[in-house]
Parts: structure tokens; C-alpha cells; sequence
């Protein structure tokens, strides 16, 4: 078994949006025989750690997954663990999100993808 770092992106939204675009990307500790699995265990997490719920002046806030942007080889650690976790802000939210899907791409047909060993 392996452990890798998984950046996951969620976008967030109060209300309307009437906002700064925002992002968290949250770097978690995933376990898998190989990438792909490490990479398809983060997609699950992502899904399911999707969330919505009222804030403090009643608007809804929604995060919503966007996709797994980096996935790094580490050596062991606790499975599904945050590591890091950062609001993004941003005046392109649509480029951001497609920046995600491109990053997301590259880790799904690339083989070849550079693994960092951290620890």
C-alpha cells in the first residue's frame, strides 16, 4: 500500500453568489495499490464531503467538489487525513474551475506524471 496527497478543489457559494468568487483546496492523505486508485478514492472523498448548510445571516452556503487538481506519493500517514486546507478568491471563477479540470485530466491519462516523495 501507498499513501499520496491528494489536492482536492471545492467552490464555494453564499446565497446568490453575489461574491468574491471563492475556493478551498485541501491537501489529503489517501492510501491506494497505485495512483489510480489513490486518484478514484479522492474523487469519492470530494463527492462525498460536498456540503451545504446555513450560515450565521441565514443565506445558504454550498461547497461544491470540483475535482482532484494534484496528487503527489508520499510515505505513510493516516488515510483521508486534511493536511492543508486554503481559500482561493478569484475573478475568473469558470477559468479557475476549468484550470481544476484540466490539472484533474492530466493526472487521469498521464502515466508519466511526476509523484513528489515527500516525507
Amino acid at each position: 500500500m501507498n499513501w499520496y496527497l491528494a489536492k482536492i478543489v471545492y467552490q464555494i457559494v453564499v446565497g446568490e453568489g453575489n461574491h468574491t468568487p471563492q475556493f478551498d483546496e485541501q491537501l489529503r492523505l489517501i492510501s491506494g495499490n497505485d495512483e489510480n486508485e489513490a486518484f478514484d478514492k479522492a474523487i469519492v472523498i470530494g463527492r462525498t464531503d460536498e456540503d451545504s448548510f446555513f450560515n450565521q445571516d441565514h443565506q445558504m452556503v454550498k461547497w461544491t467538489f470540483i475535482d482532484v487538481a494534484e496528487l503527489y506519493k508520499l510515505s505513510g500517514l493516516l488515510d483521508g487525513a486534511e493536511m492543508y486546507s486554503r481559500i482561493q478568491e478569484t475573478d475568473d471563477p469558470n477559468g479557475y474551475i476549468e484550470l481544476t479540470h484540466r490539472k484533474a485530466e492530466n493526472i487521469r491519462r498521464s502515466n508519466t506524471h511526476q509523484l513528489l516523495q515527500l516525507l
